[in-house]
């Protein structure tokens, strides 16, 4: 059977199930997945959370280091432990994650899906190494989340705009319907339809295949972003997903920041060589991932990506 045959049956992405947005006095569980946490910068992000009038809980094992691995925040069996004993909580609202760098498709196995999905919906951030659990909240729990700032992350400690969308998404999220910076250019022009999906470009590829990976990302508005990948890598990184059959189909597509991804130029050549050819409309330089400013964007939305614009409109606000 060819890739193009299993390709051709793969779902269409679906809109996912929207979590109740946030009320001043919530329980908001902090845990960190992947890498160690800084303690001071954990401090300075549940003080801004506080001011948010959020009572932001932490996680047991937030502040662990692997005893052997120390690019771990503690043992696989811990982080999911605190991820999942937090979802499974019925008193706390939502989710957010310290901060990526890696550990994520070391411990996402671990968790009772059973269990996480009888807890409910309940809003989850995060970005760049958490992407893997973007997907496995969408494919296990049918779930919405959040590509948003972490609360330990030095974007989020720094710039307002970035703390705004995600206030602003957590609890007015009709106000935050279209996104985008001013900073966007057209790759590809035109306008598409579909249902948000995406984050770390490198995450997706890594998940093709595995229990939490979605078959295709036919029929979707697909958000890429990256940091500290070379073009070359980059483009290896884009020529599996299209050598897989996962592009086929793909509504448009919304580019992030490449954060140390090698200079500009270079990087927006592979990316055009790559994606243009799907002739679908692209825009980059939206303004999400690992930039100074990393708006909020939501996935599992349906919304309209438009180039000339260079936005992303939601049909519906990201949370309920």
């Amino acid at each position: 059977m060819t890739v193009s045959s299993l390709t051709a049956s793969s779902p269409t992405v679906a809109p996912l199930v929207r979590p109740p947005r946030l009320r001043p006095g919530a329980r908001v569980a902090v845990v960190a997945p992947s890498g160690p946490v800084q303690e001071e910068r954990l401090a300075a992000g549940l003080d801004l959370l506080r001011g948010w009038d959020l009572e932001p809980v932490v996680g047991p094992h937030v502040l662990d280091v692997h005893p052997e691995l120390d690019y771990l925040a503690g043992t696989d069996e811990a982080r999911a432990r605190d991820l999942q004993e937090a979802w499974c909580d019925p008193a706390v609202s939502a989710v957010i994650c310290a901060r990526g760098g890696y550990g994520v498709q070391r411990m996402v196995d671990l968790l009772d899906w059973s269990a996480m999905r009888a807890a409910g919906p309940k809003a989850f951030v995060g970005y760049s190494d958490v992407t893997a659990l973007h997907e496995a909240f969408a494919v296990r729990a049918g779930l919405a989340t959040l590509h948003g700032p972490m609360v330990a992350a030095g974007t989020f400690l720094k710039d307002t705009r970035t703390q705004e969308s995600l206030r602003a998404t957590l609890f007015e999220p009709e106000s935050v319907r279209t996104l985008g910076l001013g900073t966007a250019r057209t790759l590809v022009p035109g306008r598409a339809h579909g249902v948000t999906l995406g984050g770390c470009v490198s995450l997706l590829a890594a998940d093709l295949a595995t229990p939490n990976g979605r078959p295709s990302a036919r029929g979707g508005l697909l958000l890429l972003e990256d940091v500290g990948e070379e073009p070359y890598r980059l483009d290896r990184i884009l020529t599996q997903l299209l050598r897989s059959g996962w592009l086929d189909g793909v509504a448009g597509i919304g580019l992030g920041s490449w954060a140390e991804c090698g200079p500009h130029e270079e990087v927006r050549a592979v990316l055009a060589d790559r994606l243009g050819g799907l002739g679908v409309p692209v825009v980059e330089e939206m303004g999400f991932g690992h930039s100074e400013t990393a708006l909020t964007f939501p996935l599992g939305i349906p919304g309209v990506l438009d180039t000339e614009s260079g936005t992303l409109t939601l049909d519906v606000p990201a949370l309920a």
